[in-house]
């Protein structure tokens, strides 16, 4: 039988006007030069350097030389801390401008895509809490904007849209998620991403297991090309958004020729 849940469902810190409540200013005795943006910035500090299994706040009251009891005065709870922090972070996804509608929006997808990957590379704690938290903060909301509107506009139906929006993003979710957490098992051992790469490869190939595997990939791994980890990853990633603009072109150009009149198709000339 289900534990009957205890009072009201945490939802987001984003509702119910919790955001703004206490975000900035103390009552007396209160720390000065300490509000919520500041709690929030080393907050994301904290967990770009120690991980966010490591993160508490106790750990960030000490950081912030001050007392926890300090900072719950600007946050309710941790959970509301981190929501605050994802957005926080999100803040660094450049955007496409949202008037250029003459820009070719297979180089808008490419800039987001891009953008959202690497936000996931630098800061590798973005990706579990982005599947915790509802994620609707100003700039996560901002982000969404600016993907929709730039898969509006390639030709899809309406029935499609979030159906492309899934394909492209929740690739670029994982295929981030995998480099950030590669990245960060490479500095947890103290070793170049290559220095890793190769101690991994020559460890595996002399497992009898695996070695058959690596022989059949041969052929793949050396048409890939890259001389390092990071190119190697890179032409990967950007093989794949390839094949997801493709995939969208392919899809709109089926759609014009089911339309089009019997006998005319959309892809005939003249």
């Amino acid at each position: 039988m289900a534990k009957p849940v205890e009072g009201p469902a945490r939802t987001s810190v984003w509702l119910d006007g919790k955001a703004v409540r206490r975000s900035s200013g103390g009552r007396a005795g209160q720390p000065s030069g300490l509000d919520r943006d500041r709690i929030t910035e080393v907050t994301v500090r904290l967990l770009d350097a120690e991980g966010l299994a490591k993160f508490s706040m106790r750990r960030l009251a000490a950081e912030l030389n001050v007392t926890a009891m300090s900072v719950y005065w600007y946050v309710d709870t941790k959970d509301d801390l981190l929501e605050l922090a994802l957005d926080a972070a999100s803040a660094q996804l450049r955007l496409p401008d949202p008037e250029a509608d003459d820009e070719d929006w297979r180089d808008q997808l490419r800039m987001l895509a891009g953008e959202y990957r690497a936000l996931l590379v630098r800061h590798p704690w973005v990706s579990p809490l982005t599947g915790t938290y509802l994620n609707i903060g100003p700039h996560a909301q901002a982000f969404s904007r600016a993907v929709q509107r730039v898969i509006r506009r390639t030709g899809l139906p309406a029935r499609g849209l979030t159906g492309a929006i899934a394909a492209v993003f929740q690739f670029v979710y994982g295929f981030g998620t995998i480099e950030g957490h590669f990245i960060t098992r490479c500095n947890d051992a103290g070793m170049t991403q290559d220095a890793f790469f190769q101690h991994a490869m020559s460890t595996a190939g002399a497992a009898p297991e695996v070695a058959d595997l690596m022989r059949e990939s041969a052929d793949m791994m050396a048409a890939r090309g890259g001389g390092t980890v990071q190119e190697m990853r890179d032409r990967d990633f950007d093989f794949a958004l390839e094949l997801l603009v493709a995939g969208i072109e392919a899809m709109v150009a089926r759609q014009d020729d089911e339309s089009a009149p019997p006998g005319i198709s959309s892809s005939s000339g003249d």
